[in-house]
């Protein structure tokens, strides 16, 4: 690895960043309890518990896979609320429950995020944020999302909301990595050009592939339980490749000559 440009901005991954996550394999059930509950009230609902828990669920891996898919396009959007529950969950429901998941697919899917996940900051984010501030470089958050509130809603029970400049998801602008704008779209937000910034991420297809299509001042991959499982062999290098924020802290140094 060469030496690397100091940046004037570090813009970084939401999930297997700033945070790592666990999994909660209950979380359909929840949901399909809270959401029948709704339903219940409904004219023409027939749908039991069971079926909306099983529709969640395949609705969420044909998300996934859809998610995986997009990696290859030059360009690619994000999939809006109305589309994941109308269509993806909610396509052979009644009318009358498919209108209603529709009408409140917004606010449906800030739940589904509360209930799938556990999320926890990771070792040493705050150290990065204070070397990041030592050296006044502005630090954003740019992150696929399926809803960007509750990653912000995460970020500011955790008393971090001021030490981000500016957050950047995919749900709430349109577009997705590795569409290289929604970089462009942080560092217009920040007043810096795109080759002045870092982007860091945690996966090949979507974060080290949206850097270089960006044309980003480095992309830099930190490694996270699904970094080694890509959809596609990687066809795209980064600039530095580490196993935690701590090392990060160390390159930022290096790069700026150490100084503080």
């Amino acid at each position: 690895m060469g030496a690397l440009t100091p940046p004037r901005a570090l813009l970084l991954d939401f999930g297997g960043v700033v945070v790592t996550t666990t999994g909660k394999p209950d979380w359909p059930d929840r949901l399909a309890l809270e959401i029948t509950a709704r339903l219940n009230l409904v004219p023409g609902n027939e749908l039991s518990t069971t079926q909306v828990a099983t529709d969640i669920r395949n609705g969420a891996e044909a998300d996934a896979r859809w998610k995986d898919a997009m990696s290859r396009p030059a360009e690619p959007r994000e999939l809006t609320h109305r589309e994941f529950w109308a269509d993806f969950v909610a396509a052979d429901w009644p009318a009358s429950a498919r209108a209603w998941v529709t009408a409140e697919a917004t606010a449906l899917c800030r739940r589904m995020g509360e209930l799938r996940q556990h999320r926890e900051f990771r070792p040493g984010l705050v150290s990065l944020l204070d070397a990041a501030h030592q050296r006044d470089v502005p630090v954003g958050v740019v992150s696929n999302a399926l809803s960007g509130t509750v990653h912000r809603d995460h970020i500011d029970r955790g008393g971090l909301g001021d030490r981000f400049a500016v957050q950047v998801y995919s749900d709430e602008v349109g577009i997705r990595k590795p569409n290289p704008r929604i970089i462009d779209l942080a560092a217009t937000a920040l007043g810096v050009p795109t080759s002045a910034v870092w982007y860091v991420g945690d996966n090949y297809d979507r974060d080290v592939l949206c850097a270089r299509r960006a044309g980003a001042g480095a992309a830099i991959l930190i490694e996270d339980k699904s970094t080694f499982c890509p959809p596609y062999p990687p066809q795209v290098a980064p600039d530095a490749q580490l196993p935690n924020l701590t090392e990060l802290c160390r390159l930022l140094a290096d790069a700026c000559g150490g100084r503080p």
